[in-house]
């Protein structure tokens, strides 16, 4: 989904939401960027957010959206390195033959990497970036929020407050100035939701019948690395990238995997030899599902084949499959080693394989 409106209004909750090393909880909710929308111009850039085919009775419709936003990113001075921050607001939805979710999760990849003012990347490129969900009460958003709730908390909130709506529901939803205009909702969720609104109209948009039926626990699976990083040279800026590979997918009672999407962000910042940020802050950060073609890989592809095909291919390989038989699938240098398999799939899997546990662990 093309998604230029939408993200201009999730730049604020996502820089609402970013709250790791702000001293209360009145700085994570107001620290935001001079670029909002009204409800109105919301209502306007989601209009056509509906399910994109209509579930049969019984059925579930299984849905992924991604909201990405680079507009955090600060330069290096004199003072100390700057930061280069990628936030993907991530949503997983079931849709009923309503046109309402049955289930909802979100979640945020927030990736920082330190910038030097002499242009060198500061952070480890070996590690190990958690989400906010995964984080939990690490986040540390609990001891300075005025309703006493951690940042997953409020999330999980939010999304069972989406249960039961359909996509006019959460578009026409009441928000001041970013924030739940709702007072239940309120109570629960002080953090700005407008990232959340766009996340999930776009999960609910592009939800598809994969397999899942009524009674199938939704899982959400995140991973992201820093390892392409590289730094700037007289020649060329350099590339701070954050790379998240996600999992949404659906369970039955014996285990089994019912449905399964696999995408992709990879979030690139360019910074030059003085640590000063030169990729627009504004961009529009699509998923590799989004990018589709345009992500270029088919014309180098052994295969013949784009990322998001390749993706979606080992996705319906998934389907029917327990975790451990994913898990067991044989690889030969992080490829697919069955050569049914490698004639779709000839990317690495060990990325997926590992968002797939996730997703799978967290279907409760």
């Amino acid at each position: 989904m093309k998604k230029n409106l939408v993200a201009l209004m999730c730049v604020a909750s996502l820089a609402a939401t970013a709250f790791v090393g702000c001293g209360s909880e009145e700085a994570a909710d107001t620290t935001t960027t001079t670029t909002q929308q009204s409800n109105a111009e919301v209502a306007e850039s989601t209009e056509a957010a509906q399910p994109a085919t209509v579930a049969a009775e019984g059925e579930l419709l299984t849905g992924l959206g991604t909201v990405v936003s680079i507009a955090d990113s600060k330069d290096a001075s004199a003072e100390g390195d700057g930061t280069a921050q990628a936030d993907a607001t991530i949503a997983a939805v079931t849709v009923d033959s309503n046109g309402a979710i049955v289930e909802c999760v979100i979640d945020i990849a927030q990736t920082k990497i330190g910038i030097s003012a002499d242009g060198k990347i500061t952070s480890d490129l070996a590690a190990e970036y958690k989400s906010k969900r995964e984080l939990g009460d690490e986040y540390g958003m609990k001891k300075a929020s005025a309703i006493g709730k951690e940042w997953y908390e409020q999330a999980d909130a939010f999304a069972d407050w989406a249960v039961g709506k359909t996509a006019d529901d959460i578009k026409n939803m009441a928000i001041s100035e970013g924030y739940a205009g709702d007072e239940d909702l309120v109570a629960s969720v002080s953090i700005h939701v407008t990232g959340f609104q766009a996340a999930v109209l776009e999960a609910m948009e592009n939800a598809v019948a994969g397999g899942a039926v009524a009674g199938d626990k939704l899982g959400l699976g995140v991973t992201t690395n820093i390892a392409k990083s590289v730094d700037a040279t007289a020649d060329a800026d350099g590339n701070a990238e954050a790379y998240t590979t996600i999992s949404v997918l659906t369970v039955n009672g014996d285990g089994v995997i019912t449905s399964s999407i696999i995408d992709a962000v990879q979030a690139k910042i360019a910074f030059d030899t003085k640590g000063v940020i030169t990729a627009d802050k504004n961009a529009d950060v699509k998923s590799k599902n989004e990018l589709g073609d345009e992500y270029g890989m088919r014309s180098a592809s052994s295969i013949g084949k784009e990322w998001n095909e390749q993706a979606a291919a080992y996705a319906e390989y998934t389907v029917g499959k327990t975790v451990e038989e994913v898990q067991n699938t044989a690889v030969e240098e992080g490829r697919a080693a069955d050569a049914d398999l490698a004639a779709s799939v000839s990317v690495h899997i060990t990325d997926f394989n590992a968002v797939i546990a996730k997703a799978v662990a967290s279907a409760k």
